[in-house]
């Protein structure tokens, strides 16, 4: 189940409003420099550069201390899979294309800033960590997808290069081209559900919104010695909220402001590590 847009945007605003404004106690050294930053949907503000693009991408690339990147992919009706969030242009380039209702021809001719799921993996594999969303769709040919997914992805590693997810347990089960130990379940008014589900399957772990992971759920997971993944904090504050609970990756609608903060902590953290050594 996912939120419709405007509600989720205006649900963050108030959520990140309210826990700005309460005071964190500052992580360790170590817990710091575990944290990463994941760009989400690429650094993008849907006015002059457009989510899941080959641009919002490279602003993450070029920016320090971004570890990964986020995108969705969905199917062209040849069969071709390609990054975009929506299964129809209309919220971003208020375009009436249906991607699985059009060939990747017609799309490129029509909107050429859609990329390939091909093209973002032979630009940004390897460079950063790919967390790849499959939205749920009709898969008509499963096998046959399953077989160029695989074909995609053979030149990076599972887990160490890209990790798999998915809202639905059910796409998780169907994309079979990739082990268990490399898909994760992202949760939305569901956590505890899918909570059992990862733990059951021995998937990589858990992600959500970072209010719909509860401080017991996500001590569960990291005691079983799965990853827990947030979105999207972006004060200082919340970040270090987070980091204080154990969760390592920190999904970020403005992740060059977040990887900002995050550097500076360490910064800090360096100083006063260096300080105690002079001091002893």
């Amino acid at each position: 189940m996912e939120l419709p847009f405007w509600l989720e945007s205006r649900l963050m605003q108030i959520c990140d409003f309210v826990f700005a404004t309460i005071p964190r106690q500052a992580p360790s050294m170590e817990n710091l420099a575990k944290c990463k930053i994941i760009s989400h949907r690429g650094q993008h503000d849907n006015i002059k550069v457009f989510e899941n693009t080959l641009t919002a991408f490279d602003h993450a690339l070029d920016t320090d201390g971004i570890w990964g990147i986020e995108l969705d992919f969905r199917w062209t009706k040849d069969l071709i899979p390609v990054v975009t969030h929506d299964p129809d242009l209309k919220r971003l380039f208020d375009s009436d294309i249906i991607i699985s209702e059009t060939t990747l021809a017609e799309l490129k001719n029509r909107c050429p800033q859609v990329p390939t799921l091909e093209e973002v993996l032979q630009r940004y594999g390897g460079k950063l960590h790919l967390m790849v969303e499959a939205k749920e769709e009709h898969y008509p040919q499963p096998e046959k997808q399953n077989k160029i997914l695989a074909n995609l992805f053979a030149q990076l590693q599972a887990k160490k290069d890209f990790h798999l997810l998915s809202l639905v347990p059910e796409m998780l089960v169907l994309l079979n081209f990739v082990g268990t130990s490399a898909k994760l379940l992202v949760a939305v008014f569901n956590a505890k559900n899918l909570s059992k589900i990862s733990l059951t399957e021995n998937y990589a772990g858990l992600g959500g919104h970072y209010l719909l992971l509860n401080h017991k759920l996500v001590r569960k997971h990291l005691d079983c010695g799965q990853k827990i993944g947030v979105g999207y904090p972006k004060s200082k504050n919340n970040l270090f909220r987070e980091i204080n609970r154990g969760v390592e990756w920190i999904f970020c609608n403005d992740a060059v402001e977040v990887s900002s903060i995050l550097q500076t902590e360490l910064k800090k953290a360096q100083l006063l590590v260096d300080a105690k050594d002079s001091f002893n």
